[in-house]
């Protein structure tokens, strides 16, 4: 038990010193982005104002070629009117690449166009997922959080208190040295929001580049994903005579009563389908439904029932990372990142104080130390699971083994 103490020491150490300036980043920006509705709300009030002193209020199809008309971008869908007291908001894109023209359907004028990537958000966004580094970016933060997936684990077996029993769980020694109290910090922040930090690096590893394209892949080898007839591309209209205008779709839409915000995605081919989905955080009242452009019939509707259950399990961990099941998620999830930042600084500060000058203070192992079959076993599985995490085993392996070999020569030349 000592060797694997010692070896899973060197190891926490290791990871946590050189991921924690990462993680306080990721902590600050993630804490920033849970305010984003709060921040844009104002914003979004003023852009959906309409002058309503004309009684002439033109159709949704007339709007729709308005905002093509003065637009620079192409329509690909419309939010659902809640009421005819709003601007009507269209649609061009998705994701990061998508822009919201906001049209005044009584002055027949454009309130205003918001770009996703324009916005302060969505730097904090890009700061929080790829650190403003493109995809070189999103790896080391992927990298960072595949090793806070084992900085957990190992945190806890090197955490659990041995010799002060269950009062270490709770308790914080104030009256010995700094280096004591930051590492209780430390310890006792990492241990109480271990759970949850597990659950949120569930809903944010999915998204990654190379774990997530893994955990996709599994999700159609299994069939645990989105049903192929989700995506609207699978699916065609019967061309027969004129298709059928905005308002007709609209009116059709609001019929299927569906909860939160929905979206009608506009068919950009003759062959094209119109799409409705709604945002909401009730996930199981998510709605997919696909109606011919011609006819106003569904093609195909999907439920929640439809989801497989890793898509299932991917949506609400993404949901519960970004604190959208209430008050209570919201509030939860400010905590885990102000316990983040918390844990990740009394993480450096004892560092500071435990290393010594001239040294970095990396716990050693006696060279007659083996970690055993067991701990080179798990170490095999996560590096498997998370590639990223086992590629940088590798790497700091080769690295240990070169600065040993090089420490070895010295000390034969210093005795010759």
């Amino acid at each position: 038990m000592k060797n694997i103490y010692q070896w899973i020491w060197r190891w926490h150490f290791i990871g946590g010193i050189i991921s924690a300036p990462i993680v306080i980043m990721l902590a600050i920006t993630g804490g920033i982005y849970l305010f984003k509705d709060t921040y844009e709300a104002p914003q979004k009030i003023l852009l959906k104002q309409v002058n309503q002193k004309s009684e002439n209020r033109i159709s949704y199809q007339q709007q729709l070629e308005l905002a093509k008309e003065k637009w620079k971008k192409s329509p690909t869908g419309v939010v659902l009117p809640k009421s005819d007291n709003e601007a009507t908001e269209f649609i061009s894109g998705k994701f990061s690449h998508k822009s919201s023209l906001f049209l005044d359907p009584y002055s027949n004028k454009v309130n205003g166009i918001v770009n996703v990537n324009e916005t302060d958000m969505h730097t904090v966004r890009k700061l929080h997922g790829e650190l403003l580094l493109g995809t070189y970016g999103t790896k080391v933060v992927e990298l960072v959080a595949s090793w806070m997936v084992v900085l957990i684990i190992t945190g806890l077996f090197l955490f659990w208190p041995r010799d002060r029993g269950l009062k270490g769980l709770f308790t914080i020694r104030t009256k010995q040295s700094k280096r004591i109290l930051f590492r209780d910090l430390h310890a006792l922040s990492g241990f109480w929001f271990s759970a949850l930090l597990v659950l949120v690096l569930a809903g944010g590893l999915p998204w990654t580049d190379i774990f997530g394209e893994s955990f996709k892949w599994v999700q159609r080898k299994t069939g645990t994903g989105f049903p192929v007839t989700w995506e609207s591309q699978t699916l065609k209209s019967q061309p027969e005579g004129k298709a059928l205008e905005l308002d007709n779709i609209i009116a059709k839409a609001k019929q299927f009563n569906l909860e939160g915000v929905v979206t009608i995605d506009l068919p950009q081919s003759p062959m094209g389908v119109y799409s409705l989905y709604n945002q909401t955080s009730e996930l199981s009242l998510l709605r997919k439904i696909h109606l011919d452009q011609y006819t106003g019939e569904v093609i195909k509707s999907h439920t929640w029932a439809d989801v497989g259950i890793l898509m299932k399990a991917r949506l609400w961990a993404m949901a519960f990372h970004q604190g959208e099941f209430g008050w209570w998620n919201w509030y939860l999830m400010f905590l885990v990142a102000t316990g983040l930042f918390v844990l990740s600084v009394s993480a450096i500060v004892s560092y500071f104080f435990r290393k010594q000058p001239g040294s970095l203070g990396i716990p050693k192992i006696p060279s007659h130390l083996s970690p055993g079959i067991a701990l080179i076993a798990i170490i095999a599985l996560l590096g498997v699971v998370l590639p990223l995490f086992g590629a940088s085993v590798l790497v700091i392996l080769v690295i240990s083994k070169l600065t040993a070999r090089r420490e070895t020569l010295l000390q034969t030349a210093e005795r010759h």
